[in-house]
């Protein structure tokens, strides 16, 4: 990869990370990576392919690792579906067990935080997303879609508030590793999409 091109990600990245995609100037970032703004417009057109290039070239390997390990868990589970337990396990521990990319990890959390996750995922993950809600759908037929969709929304939100949590602000005999969080992760998840619909009753009632 051309240099002053590693050299923008690398410095968009921490940037972001640190501070939020909002909160981040293109100045602030060409004054960090000490480049020039035509250096930024030549590779990357505006703020926001730099975003989506800075999230692509490790969500892209991320997502990858989703897939295989999805496809690798219902072969197992075959002919039934996999679980919901294993479908989350599959989608939340790539994220979390960034362990070698903790500038990513933050970055990612900044972008959930900020609601730009939705946009960029439809943009580039609408496959990887598609290929996830129908494994949950097989696994919980009985949750209504809407309720499953709303479901699916709080276990990202639970997922990006543990990518945001600030080591340093944990008291050390509460740290864990990220394994064990994302095992805390899973099973927190797993109890909320198997919960029984409530969303029929609130129908009921409001009538």
């Amino acid at each position: 990869m051309n240099t002053t091109k590693q050299k923008i990600l690398d410095t968009a990245e921490r940037l972001f990370g640190e501070y939020g995609y909002s909160a981040t100037s293109l100045r602030h970032i060409i004054s960090e990576a000490q480049v020039n703004l035509a250096s930024i417009h030549y590779h990357f057109g505006s703020k926001q392919d730099l975003l989506d290039q800075v999230i692509l070239r490790k969500a892209g390997p991320m997502n990858e690792r989703r897939m295989r390990l999805l496809d690798q868990f219902e072969a197992e589970c075959s002919p039934a579906p996999a679980p919901v337990e294993k479908i989350l396990e599959a989608f939340i521990a790539p994220a979390i067990l960034i362990e070698k990319s903790p500038e990513f990890v933050k970055l990612m959390g900044r972008v959930h935080a900020e609601g730009l996750m939705p946009e960029i995922a439809q943009r580039h993950f609408q496959p990887m997303i598609a290929r996830f809600m129908s494994a949950l759908r097989r696994a919980l037929p009985g949750v209504p879609e809407k309720e499953l969709l709303w479901k699916a929304h709080f276990a990202i939100g639970a997922m990006a508030h543990a990518l945001t949590v600030r080591p340093e602000l944990i008291p050390r005999s509460e740290q864990e590793s990220p394994l064990n969080v994302s095992k805390m992760l899973v099973a927190f998840a797993s109890s909320g999409f198997r919960a029984p619909a409530v969303l029929e009753k609130e129908t009921e009632v409001s009538r």
